[in-house]
């Protein structure tokens, strides 16, 4: 690597994703002339405010950043540029998916692909902005490097709509519990980045909205018995994932001032109530039951960290971890196993935006 360009870190299960898809398929799943349950006017409607860019002129640094960055020493200083990484990569992926939906779709669906387009582009500029700001801690990512150069997972095209679907809307919740905590707490503000995160978590929203109708038009992804199960593993592989990660990387939320373990169920709480608005089942993430997994999720993810870190044979940390997989897997089969709850059932009218466990 150039000096000042980071090393990409290495990928595991936690990290980040690049993400391929048939893209035939996708283009028969969005054409207006072979899909006739994709509401036209509904989808016309989400392209004109994609094309108002209410965001043009959001994004703009000021000499507040590189005085922050300064004074983040120490390790804060190393979990921040994690952080920077992390996001910037998670950006940078949707823009790459999203970029070469709109080229396919042009010929077929017009008016979806110059969406894909204009969410490649509020994509892009979240991940430049990220990238920039490692600049203020004299590192980059080399993102071309990283197209070349880091694995793809294929995803069929029905579940890239479950997953992108959840990763913007719990990406809105994330970003605005964020954003408010530090408007109420402004001594906690560590860096100006999140200063801007109020208009930023209204491109996800305005993603997640779009992505909404796409699973209105395809009612074998709402109604059947199968799409059932699906959302019901999308919505817990995004909200382990997330636990896992924070958990993790609790020092990180502590420098914002922030409860890692309040922050994340209030925002798994918030996305769960706005993802049973379209999805067909979810999961019951008020059950007592659910948050006691997760936490034994983290206990068993920082054993086997753990392993990882000791000397060793890599034959014998595998053995090592058997037991502690076989755990895992039996908590997350506890957690899909749990009653769910069906769509509707959550009645969001009139609920506050924040839990009582979650103050800002």
């Amino acid at each position: 690597m150039r000096e000042g360009i980071k090393e990409a870190a290495s990928e595991n299960l936690l990290t980040p994703r690049f993400y391929t898809t048939d893209f035939d398929e996708m283009e028969r799943l969005f054409s207006t002339q072979i899909n006739p349950n994709l509401d036209i006017v509904e989808i016309n409607a989400i392209l004109n405010e994609f094309r108002e860019d209410f965001n043009q002129k959001h994004f703009v640094r000021n000499d507040e950043f590189k005085a922050a960055a300064d004074e983040i020493k120490g390790e804060p200083r190393r979990i921040f540029i994690e952080f920077l990484e992390r996001s910037c990569t998670a950006e940078f992926s949707g823009f790459l998916l999203y970029k070469e939906l709109g080229r396919r779709l042009k010929k077929t669906a017009p008016e979806v692909a110059e969406i894909f387009v204009l969410m490649s582009r509020d994509e892009a500029r979240h991940a430049g902005f990220l990238n920039k700001a490692m600049s203020d801690f004299n590192l980059a990512l080399d993102l071309g490097f990283l197209t070349k150069n880091r694995q793809y997972t294929f995803f069929q095209p029905k579940f890239i709509i479950y997953a992108t679907y959840l990763s913007e809307k719990i990406g809105y919740w994330r970003y605005i519990s964020i954003y408010r905590h530090l408007q109420e707490n402004p001594d906690e503000q560590l860096y100006p980045l999140f200063k801007y995160f109020e208009n930023w978590c209204q491109d996800e929203n305005r993603h997640g909205d779009f992505f909404s109708a796409i699973l209105k038009a395809r009612p074998e992804f709402l109604t059947t018995t199968e799409s059932k199960l699906w959302a019901r593993f999308f919505c817990l592989s995004v909200y382990v994932t997330m636990y896992l990660n924070d958990h993790g990387r609790s020092e990180f939320y502590e420098s914002l001032g922030l409860d890692t373990t309040q922050f994340n169920m209030h925002v798994i709480h918030q996305t769960n109530k706005t993802t049973a608005t379209i999805f067909p089942q979810v999961i019951d993430t008020y059950a007592p039951e659910f948050k006691e997994r997760l936490d034994k999720l983290v206990g068993l993810n920082e054993q086997l960290k753990a392993i990882d870190k000791t000397d060793g044979a890599d034959a014998l940390k595998t053995l090592q971890k058997v037991p502690i997989l076989a755990s895992f897997a039996g908590e997350l089969l506890g957690l899909f196993a749990m009653k769910p709850v069906d769509s509707g059932s959550i009645d969001i009218t009139g609920v506050p935006e924040s839990d009582p466990a979650f103050m800002y």
